[in-house]
């Protein structure tokens, strides 16, 4: 409970409420969209940047390759467990039971920053690599979901090949940007990052008040609108990060993480990606409905990782160590 109401306190996650809020009161509060996509741009270059500061600082080792294949097994075996779940529980369809898999199998980059400045400011700051982990999950989840979904798909089924999806996903805004960004702050190092810090770093808590302002109002309006959502969806979308969340900090306690970066990974195997695999789910899988992903991990699951999640997770990461 301490922890929930710590995270509940965080002025991210305040304005996240009045953006939801905003949206529920049928407010005409909105943020431009040029915006909201600079403030994104603006977010995961300083996380890159400064988590690629922070591994020049104390350099590689084995818990980046330990993290690297952790991230990976979890973005790529995630999506199996949520297609039973979504088939048995959630009754969906083939086809629409691996796109929205594949979501819960990705990250979502804003869950990850909002999680990584809260856990930060608790004193629990991840590892500097866990950025360079956020690139890596993003992808192996489509495959996965591709794989779920090619027994209902016969040759003659529309759909993008797997080269171009996957050329889709790697050059995927937040993908490059997140990596570039890394890369770049590993170069420059301490030195070269002092003197864009205060733009950098003494910006960033600002920049994500917004930002979440804005996701607040864009989260609450798909829920808001949303058509062919069931209580079972409903459901999952809390049930399935719970789950997830929960695998993601044990197995990375039991492999020996410090409990922010634990809880780091707890945050993203909880989290559904919005952004990278909507995208690529349009590609490859064309007869699933955007809006029954869209609506669950925009909707459901992004919520209440912002304002419950990520601070059972960390909870865990706690009582865990």
């Amino acid at each position: 409970m301490d922890q929930s109401l710590a995270a509940l306190g965080n002025p991210a996650v305040l304005f996240f409420l009045l953006g939801a809020l905003a949206a529920f009161a049928r407010s005409d509060l909105a943020v431009p969209d040029a915006v909201a996509k600079g403030l994104s741009i603006f977010l995961m270059m300083s996380i890159g940047l400064r988590g690629g500061v922070e591994v020049a600082h104390v350099g590689l080792g084995s818990a980046v390759a330990t993290a690297a294949a952790l991230g990976l097994g979890l973005s790529a075996l995630l999506p199996f467990p949520a297609f039973l779940a979504l088939r048995r529980i959630g009754r969906q369809d083939i086809v629409n039971a691996a796109a929205i898999a594949g979501h819960y199998g990705s990250v979502s980059v804003v869950t990850f920053v909002t999680g990584h400045d809260i856990l930060i400011g608790r004193g629990l700051a991840p590892a500097g690599y866990m950025v360079a982990v956020v690139a890596l999950m993003e992808t192996p989840a489509i495959v996965s979901a591709l794989l779920l979904a090619n027994r209902a798909r016969g040759p003659e089924s529309p759909g993008s090949p797997l080269s171009d999806l996957l050329r889709e996903v790697l050059v995927n805004g937040s993908v490059v940007l997140l990596a570039g960004s890394f890369v770049i702050g590993m170069i420059i190092g301490d030195a070269g990052f002092k003197p864009i810090a205060p733009l950098f770093d003494g910006l960033f808590k600002g920049a994500l008040c917004l930002f979440l302002l804005d996701m607040g109002l864009v989260a609450a309006r798909r829920l808001i609108d949303a058509r062919l959502l069931t209580p079972a969806l409903a459901a999952l979308g809390v049930a399935l990060p719970l789950v997830q969340g929960a695998i993601g900090v044990s197995i990375a306690t039991a492999l020996g993480f410090a409990p922010g970066t634990a809880a780091e990974f707890g945050i993203l195997a909880a989290s559904a990606s919005y952004i990278a695999v909507p995208a690529a789910m349009r590609l490859a899988l064309p007869a699933a409905d955007p809006g029954r992903y869209l609506t669950m991990s925009l909707g459901i699951t992004f919520p209440f990782n912002i304002i419950i999640g990520i601070a059972l997770y960390t909870s865990l990461a706690l009582a865990l160590a």
